[in-house]
């Protein structure tokens, strides 16, 4: 069975090395907890939806929320990628990173004021907009510098994507977007507003989405409104069908990219939609297996019910599986040729819930290095600093180089903002 990131993740003797670089090597030349990334598979996953979309107009909008460091944005700017963002400071990151405005949708159910300034001032290519109060305020905000706000209203389509709960967000019970039988009403408020100018429709039903199916559902529920709402005289320019596709973590079978992208432009075709500029948000499924998270065994702790095994990394660095109970393979950097035993490996922060992996077959010794994988989205970015543990360094591997692109947070840094009384 290959390992999840194959074929940039492989082992050979006995060493785990990623794209071509021993992971263990890494892990003693920077130290751990260290995050490390291989520019060609976020590359090779950005250019397989590239390919799938070849002849068509076309925007793929990079979800920045699964990893925002820049140079991973910067990586997927080279590309030609937009990008999809949910707050003002990552339209700061973006530019910054050398993105474009202009291939900037600006999604999320909160935007304040201040943050539709910044992005209509920037010039964001489109605000996809969540809520009929959303559009009355971004219309005061544009009226306010004399712009006019491209929108995009975010439709809640009802339908089930089949995914943990946490990260479901297309059912009519989710705080997210306009309900599918408010849209046509909602879409005239929009077009009678001065300082708005109607673009497109949008819908994101969830994230880890294994299957064709709930995406091609949700398309079918977008093109029932797109028909509705250009009757009442609104043009559509363009459909954006979100993101979610998932990444293999174990043994789950997501569809390629390009089969679920071919898909979904064949139902665009076949319904008379084929003319209409599409766009697609994918985060997970262009970085998660672009990464891994190195750590080091601390202490192994065998005990009467459990055998625990101890890294220097915890939930402060990566979260998913306190927080959504995610099971990560952990593989060990250099293969020992000892039995393995059954252990929880868990991080040294005061919490019953930091742990990483539960019941993993391993031989360990006390600093060995072990590679959780599949760690590239939704790790760094969602990071803290609880028990004012620095966060990890981060290392972009590119071919033959190596480039440190976030150095370990010092400890003076986590306080340098903070007084005294």
């Amino acid at each position: 069975m290959s390992l999840p990131g194959a074929p940039f993740l492989t082992r050979a003797g006995g060493e785990l090395r990623f794209d071509g670089h021993s992971l263990a090597d890494l892990g003693r030349r920077f130290g751990t907890p260290l995050y490390v990334y291989s520019r060609r598979a976020m590359r090779a996953a950005f250019d397989a939806y590239e390919r799938a979309l070849a002849g068509r107009p076309h925007l793929v909008c990079y979800a920045m929320k699964a990893n925002s460091s820049l140079a991973v944005l910067q990586t997927f700017a080279q590309a030609g990628a937009g990008f999809d963002i949910v707050s003002g400071g990552e339209l700061t990151r973006v530019l910054a990173a050398g993105g474009r405005a202009d291939r900037v949708v600006f999604s999320g159910v909160g935007k304040t004021r201040a943050e539709m300034r910044q992005a209509l001032l920037a010039g964001v290519r489109c605000f996809n907009v969540e809520s009929e109060p959303e559009l009355e305020t971004l219309n005061a905000v544009a009226l306010e510098l004399g712009r006019v706000a491209p929108v995009s209203l975010r439709v809640n389509p009802d339908v089930d994507a089949g995914t943990h709960p946490y990260i479901s967000t297309g059912l009519k019970g989710n705080k997210f977007g306009v309900a599918h039988a408010d849209a046509v009403a909602t879409y005239r408020r929009a077009a009678s507003l001065p300082g708005l100018r109607v673009a497109g429709i949008d819908c994101h039903i969830g994230s880890q989405i294994t299957q064709i199916g709930p995406y091609l559902d949700a398309l079918d529920r977008l093109l029932d409104l797109v028909e509705a709402v250009e009757a009442a005289g609104i043009p559509i320019h363009h459909v954006d069908v979100g993101g979610g596709l998932g990444i293999t973590y174990t043994d789950e079978q997501p569809p390629p990219a390009a089969d679920m992208v071919r898909a979904l432009l064949a139902r665009l075709d076949a319904r008379g939609h084929g003319h209409r500029e599409v766009l697609f948000e994918p985060g997970r499924s262009l970085v998660g297996n672009a990464g891994v998270l190195v750590t080091e065994v601390l202490v192994l702790k065998p005990g009467e019910t459990k055998n625990f095994c101890i890294v220097d990394a915890a939930m402060n660095d990566l979260v998913r599986p306190a927080m959504y109970e995610a099971w990560m393979a952990i593989e060990p950097c250099v293969a020992r040729a000892e039995p393995p035993i059954t252990w929880d490996v868990v991080g040294p922060i005061c919490e019953s819930g930091d742990w990483l992996g539960r019941e993993r077959v391993l031989a360990l010794q006390p600093g060995d290095r072990l590679a959780i994988l599949s760690a590239g989205a939704y790790g760094m970015t969602m990071a803290s600093n609880y028990n004012t543990r620095p966060r990890a360094a981060e290392v972009m591997v590119d071919g033959d180089a190596v480039h440190l692109i976030r150095e370990r947070e010092r400890v003076e840094t986590l306080f340098a903002d903070e007084r005294l009384v």
